[in-house]
């Protein structure tokens, strides 16, 4: 949105108001002087005098309504003129002097129209008008202290003049500035309250697919592990009830670690506090504990120490081993599983290895570099992405009849020095 156009600074009448007085004030001083002054005055005079001065105050009013803000520069200068020509007229025309104070309105005039250097010269070229006029026509007039008394009060009343009118073109800039300023700050207001929805939008995309990639890793996982669990009770529940009954028991502590894994994440997103900080290997150990129901079977490598990885990079490489697990025993046909941890000085590591029948990543189409042909593409990527938010990767070794090796990497970032920690 951009803002509305303001007028520009400076406007050639910032004091309205000033020149209407200073006529309203000659006038009454001429009339007075001229009716009850000595000798009789004469009516063409005053006349005269009254019709310079209206004629002055009709020019202002036509130009306020023709110009509302700022006179452009030649009408500026024809208006500078006339007014000259009837300020002198009206000087000579009266009799009490008092005339003298219109001149006081010419640099005032041209400071708000013309500039603060047109102003300041006529002030300073009205003040020479005034000492080259009573040097010519007044002899000795320094002498005389009333006499020296105008010239002085004269050349303070431009001096004031001249202040005043810098005065209020000052306040008449600052105020334009500071509504250029308000309209500027409304304006990012305006933006920045879109930019904040966008970032609520992006942030609600992002925990979405968060979530998407909790529940498909959690929750897949056990939901593949009770349908096995339920598909050996069903198969052996004539031939051998034992096994049955013990592939449900697998199935319903399956269930329950599910269960356990909403609460968690509901925690999480409440940002409640868990019972214990994660740890990589127990949790790897428990989910190879709890993967002996069945084929196939799982066997599980440590070596280094968690101590000093990120959390959040050891939780996403438990993801990644749940997500293993799952495709080894929904696609890959293997009897065995080799799952391993290891904690490095530069990166945590994990490797889940079987002997399954393997797979052409090229197979499918669509498939992308490392990702499951036919089953598990959203499991691989999702596991990509979660790994690629930490800096890490992930690699896929497989072929037709030769299993399958996922690696999952990611990097362990170092606590800062002491020399950086205190800047």
């Amino acid at each position: 949105m951009t803002a509305p156009p303001h007028p520009p600074p400076g406007p050639a009448r910032p004091l309205p108001w000033l020149p209407p007085l200073v006529h309203a004030v000659v006038l009454a001083g001429g009339l007075y002087a001229g009716i009850v002054g000595a000798g009789p005055a004469d009516p063409l005079v005053l006349g005269g005098f009254t019709g310079c001065l209206l004629l002055l105050a009709a020019l202002d009013r036509a130009e306020h309504r023709r110009y509302p803000h700022r006179t452009p520069l030649r009408p500026a200068l024809a208006l500078l003129a006339l007014r000259l020509a009837l300020f002198a007229a009206a000087s000579g025309l009266d009799r009490s002097g008092v005339s003298r104070a219109l001149f006081v309105l010419l640099p005032l005039t041209a400071y708000f129209a013309l500039g603060r250097r047109v102003g300041v010269a006529l002030a300073v070229a009205c003040a020479a008008v005034i000492l080259t006029a009573n040097t010519l026509w007044a002899p000795g007039w320094y002498a005389r202290p009333a006499e020296v008394t105008d010239v002085l009060m004269s050349g303070l009343a431009l001096l004031l003049a001249v202040s005043m009118a810098g005065v209020a073109v000052g306040e008449q800039e600052a105020r334009h500035r500071l509504t250029h300023t308000l309209d500027e700050l409304r304006d990012a207001h305006e933006r920045l309250t879109g930019y904040a929805a966008r970032v609520a939008r992006l942030s609600t995309v992002r925990e979405r697919n968060r979530l998407a990639r909790e529940f498909h890793d959690g929750l897949g996982h056990h939901l593949t592990a009770i349908a096995i669990q339920l598909e050996k009770a069903e198969a052996f529940h004539e031939r051998d009830p034992g096994t049955a009954r013990q592939a449900l028991a697998y199935a319903r502590r399956s269930a329950d670690r599910a269960l356990d894994d909403v609460r968690q994440s509901v925690r999480a997103m409440r940002d409640e506090d868990g019972p214990e900080p994660f740890s990589l290997s127990a949790a790897l150990a428990d989910l190879v504990r709890h993967a002996d129901a069945g084929p196939p079977a799982v066997t599980l490598d440590l070596s280094g120490d968690e101590q000093g990885h990120r959390t959040e990079a050891l939780t996403a490489l438990y993801r990644a081993a749940q997500e293993g697990l799952t495709n080894v025993r929904r696609h890959a046909g293997a009897t065995q599983v080799r799952l391993s941890a290891e904690y490095g000085e530069h990166e945590a590591r994990l490797v889940v290895a079987d002997d399954g029948r393997g797979f052409r990543p090229d197979a499918r189409p669509d498939a992308r570099p490392g990702e499951a042909a036919g089953a598990g593409g959203f499991g691989l990527r999702a596991m990509s992405e979660r790994l690629a938010l930490l800096g890490g990767r992930v690699e896929v070794a497989t072929g037709p009849g030769r299993g399958t090796v996922v690696t999952a990497c990611v990097p362990r970032v170092p606590a800062p020095a002491a020399g950086e920690a205190g800047r």
